[in-house]
Order: structure tokens, then sequence, then C-alpha cells
């Protein structure tokens, strides 16, 4: 019997909490998390409910994706609830539970029709992966790592736009990445950080005291570790060196086998504190579909082997990953990670970093029952956003 009502059992599964895997039975009442009990035997009073059976697998607390441009053929960039709808159905079939809606770097009047878009999906009955908020990636880059963003619409920060912005849509902007070294960049950082947004250096050539006086400043996030930004060097250890030595700077990691060697993941993980890292997936529209020809920030991109890159420069441009396929990566590639680790740089790192682990981002009682399940292959069969099912495996 699948789940009714958003309250319902799940038995006979590993439940993986802040601190232990435990194997029993999870209650939730109304969408949220009332109980977690060990054993087979359902609490007395609770015989009539809807049970899942877990099957032995492992139950996760759902996925938070701070980093995800698209997928399944929609692009948020498009700015319609068609492509949102096949966005956030698409990511919910892989586990995620919530996302940022991320924006490319382009026109003024093109981010503000994505801020318009999602204030307004927001506010429907959003039937898969919620969009929690909105992701500013650029346009306020570096010209020199535009990467597979589109260099005609780079600008050095504007703080008139961002204040317009949060006060058209106020709460709505969560994290803006842009690059510390830029004109006016440092006094921006420290207003997005009086405003509770996360400031984020990414695209970036910043030298290494350029980004922990950002740091000081305010600046606490590193949109995809080791891609677009200055690299490390023994005497000059750049943007990289003080993305991995200050434990300020949350580390986001593309971990799909392409972005990152698996040897530069092992240096992140000696380097950062494990809850400083956080899977993202940079998920383009291609994410979901077959190789072939699409488009990013109306830039052309070609998808071989799964692999995206800009169809002229062959720079690398998002990726096809799902948080699911993160997981799995991160866990299988003899990094030493336990199941709890990797859980917590999928969920719980992001829920803390966004001031919302009191509600989401792990399993307990009292929180939203934002829950994914596996099965012994690690392929997700259920999905539920506050106890709604919104996937299940055929």
């Amino acid at each position: 019997m699948t789940a009714l009502n958003n309250s319902f059992i799940v038995t006979n599964a590993r439940i993986v909490l802040e601190d232990e895997i435990a194997e029993g039975y999870l209650i939730v009442d109304s969408g949220t998390i009332a109980e977690v009990g060990r054993g087979k035997d359902i609490p007395p009073g609770r015989e009539d409910w809807s049970v899942v059976d877990g099957k032995g697998g492992l139950l996760l607390p759902g996925f938070i994706d701070i980093h995800v441009h698209g997928g399944f053929g929609g692009d948020f960039m498009n700015a319609d609830r068609e492509s949102y709808d096949l966005i956030t159905s698409f990511h919910a079939k892989h586990g995620t539970t919530a996302m940022l809606a991320t924006t490319m770097t382009a026109s003024k009047e093109a981010i503000e029709a994505v801020l318009a878009a999602v204030a307004e999906y927001a506010k429907q009955d959003m039937a898969f992966t919620p969009l929690i908020g909105v992701h500013l990636e650029g346009p306020f880059i570096s010209e020199k790592w535009p990467g597979a963003q589109n260099p005609a619409y780079i600008h050095d920060p504007q703080l008139p736009w961002l204040e317009q912005w949060c006060e058209q849509y106020p709460g709505l902007i969560k994290l803006l990445t842009l690059a510390p070294e830029k004109h006016g960049a440092r006094e921006t950082i420290a207003w997005l950080a009086g405003q509770g947004i996360i400031a984020s250096a990414g695209h970036t050539d910043a030298l290494y005291d350029e980004v922990i006086a950002a740091a000081d400043a305010g600046l606490s996030h590193a949109v995809h570790t080791y891609n677009a930004m200055r690299g490390l060097h023994h005497r000059q250890p750049g943007t990289l060196g003080a993305v991995l030595t200050d434990d300020r700077i949350h580390a986001e990691l593309i971990a799909d086998g392409e972005h990152v060697h698996p040897a530069a993941i092992k240096l992140m993980l000696a380097a950062k504190p494990k809850d400083r890292v956080i899977l993202i997936t940079d998920a383009i529209e291609a994410a979901g579909m077959p190789d072939g020809d699409y488009e990013l920030g109306g830039l052309a991109v070609t998808v071989k082997g799964g692999t995206a890159r800009l169809t002229e420069g062959g720079a690398l441009a998002g990726s096809s990953l799902t948080m699911i396929a993160a997981f799995r990566y991160m866990l299988d590639g003899g990094f030493g990670l336990s199941v709890g680790d990797v859980s917590r740089m999928a969920s719980g790192n992001a829920a803390r970093e966004l001031g919302i682990f009191d509600r989401t981002g792990s399993i307990a009682a009292g929180k939203q029952a934002d829950l994914v399940l596996l099965d012994d292959a690690l392929q997700v069969t259920n999905t539920w956003v506050r106890g709604r099912l919104v996937f299940e495996a055929e």
C-alpha cells in the first residue's frame, strides 16, 4: 500500500539519522516526522495506517540541490511553468526534495523574468520538488573565467539591481555568485551578508588575499570548487587555496568524475571539514536527455557521452548529473566516507547554510517528511516532500 494523505509508516528500513543508522520504522503524520522507532513491529494504534515496506533499503533525508539550472529539457532561464514542471519532476525522481533555481549570466531583464517566474511558481501547489529560492550565478563574474557563462552580459556588481530585486521579491534570492576581485564586490558582499543572502565566490580570478578579505566581509561559499576559478600554486594559493583552507567558506562539489579528478576530491576532503562540503549537480536542460545539441545561457552546448561542453571552445557547460548519482559516486568512489557523511553533504550541510535545518535536512521527529528511499542498488524507489509522495518507482 502506498502513502496517502501525507500520513504513513515506512517499515523495514535502514534509517539514516544524524549520528547513526537505525534499523526500524518511521512514522509520518500529516507531512511531519512523528517518530523513529527500532524493530519491525508497527506501534499499537497504527495498524490501519498506510505502510511502505522499505525492503531493507536506506531511508535518507531528501537531497537539497542549491546549484541547478535545469533538467529533462527544461531550463530555469525559460521562466515558464512548463519548464519548471519538467525540471522539478525530473529531479524529484532522483531524490531531490528542495532546490534553488539557478540563473545564468544574462541580461538584467532575463534575470528579472526568472525572479518573477520563480516567485509566481512558488505561490502555486508545487507538485514535485519545491523551489525554495533563487541562486543568482552571475552576472557579476570575471571575464577571465566565464566558463559556460555568456561574456556579453558580465557586469561589475550592481548594488541598485540587488536592492530593487530584494525589495520586489523579499526573501527569494538565497545565494549570489560573484567574483570577489571585481570593483564594488566587497561592498556588495557585506550588503548581501546583511540581508541574509549567501555571498559566493565563483567564475573568479581572485588572489588568495582577495578571497580572505571577501570572507572577512561576509563571503561564505564557493561554487563548483576547482572549476572556473584561479587554481592553487604553492607561492600563490589563489582562489582555490583560500577556499580549501578557510573554514568559513562552504565548498560546492560536482561529483561526477568529469568536473573534478578523484585525487582533487581527496584533497578537498582532507582540507575541508566535512560539514563544509556541499554536493550539487549544476545540471542543465540536457540532464536526463540523450546526447545531442542543447543550449545554456544562449550558448550552444553539445552533449557527448553524458558530458556537456560548449560547442565552440569546448568548456564544460554544467552537467547532466543528478543528486543520487553524486551520492553514489561519493559513497563508492574510494573516499572513505560513510553513508552519514555523504548524506550530510547532499542534504544537511546545505540546509544548515540556508538556515532551514530546523525543518529539513535530516531525519528527526518534528521535521518535515522530506525523504528519499533507496533500494540495495542505491536506486531511488520513493521520494516524499512534506510527506507527499512525489515519485514512486514502478
